[in-house]
């Protein structure tokens, strides 16, 4: 059987990467996507998510625009030094798009949450601000959806907006402290794993000659893979992040180490604001079971996604 998701998304081109990846692979239902703040303006990640949905194919998938910044108000900060002044590696297309749907984002989760009880897992792969927003208007929301499974957080690696947060906690740490208190279940892809996940020159050379999709992936991660080898690793790549979500949530991603461990968010405001704290100190006996914990947090994985996900985008006709 498939696994139904609901994709929310602040489309640049990690997350460009995930839809392609959950709106073509035959194992994920992809019911619905919301877009969000956070790599790029709202607006444009709405228009990117059609794009690349239709790009697959997949312009059945309903897409509601959601919040615009923080949860609680205050400055939106963007990544367009990251993913292109397009959100696409300045590489994307002016191609006309869909309409979005005409509700808000966090009600279109809790509509299709509640046409399917208990089927649905959310994957957030940018700020965690939607997720909130559906939680207050609808507290039941931990006990109808199946888990949710996010992109972000660091438990052992360091952080990449600060040495100690990750960008998609740090944007909307009200908002992240909100869905790690919820009673769900939860799978943390942070940094741990997915800054040793990596697409490489060999798989953008296998995506330039696949089809339409491959080559349009392979064209924005230019870009993407310049950030990478200027700021982090020294040599072209591409860390596929907002993937290794979406493989959490559908069983697909062959997952070595992830102790269900307490996991709480920073919202001091000082210098470890933003920062997702992980109770890890049960290691050295094998993480024993903590009570009341519902957060697997992914420390070690099989990097073999990175093929699987390649072959799949490259093959897309």
């Amino acid at each position: 059987m498939s696994v139904k998701v609901i994709l929310d998304c602040d489309t640049g081109v990690d997350d460009s990467m995930a839809i392609m990846y959950a709106a073509l692979h035959p194992g994920i239902d992809l019911i619905g996507m919301t877009t969000v703040w956070g790599n790029v303006d709202v607006p444009l990640a709405t228009r990117n998510t059609l794009r690349v949905l239709d790009l697959v194919g997949r312009s059945d998938v309903p897409v509601a625009r959601g919040a615009a910044g923080p949860l609680l108000g205050g400055h939106a900060d963007f990544a367009y030094h990251v993913h292109g002044r397009d959100g696409q590696g300045n590489a994307g297309d002016d191609a006309p798009v869909r309409a979005a749907e005409p509700i808000p984002a966090a009600q279109h989760i809790i509509d299709l949450v509640r046409a399917h009880p208990g089927e649905v897992w959310l994957v957030p792969v940018g700020p965690l601000t939607n997720i909130a927003a559906a939680l207050a208007l609808d507290p039941e929301l931990p006990e109808l959806v199946a888990g949710v499974s996010l992109m972000g957080g660091t438990a052992l690696a360091p952080g990449n907006v600060t040495p100690v947060a990750e960008a998609n906690v740090w944007h909307d740490a009200e908002a992240a402290a909100a869905v790690f208190r919820a009673p769900w279940r939860i799978i943390m892809a942070g940094l741990d794993v997915t800054m040793r996940v990596l697409i490489t020159p060999e798989h953008s050379a296998r995506l330039a000659a696949g089809g339409p999709a491959g080559r349009y992936l392979a064209r924005i991660m230019e870009h993407y893979g310049d950030f990478y080898r200027d700021n982090a690793f020294g040599f072209w790549t591409c860390a596929m992040h907002d993937t290794i979500a979406v493989a959490a949530a559908a069983g697909t991603l062959d997952v070595r180490l992830a102790p269900v461990v307490h996991v709480e968010v920073d919202t001091s405001g000082g210098p470890g604001h933003g920062q997702t704290i992980a109770d890890l100190r049960g290691a050295y006996r094998g993480y024993p079971e903590q009570p009341g914990a519902h957060c697997a947090v992914l420390l070690d994985i099989d990097d073999g996604i990175a093929d699987d996900v390649v072959d799949l985008i490259a093959a897309a006709e």
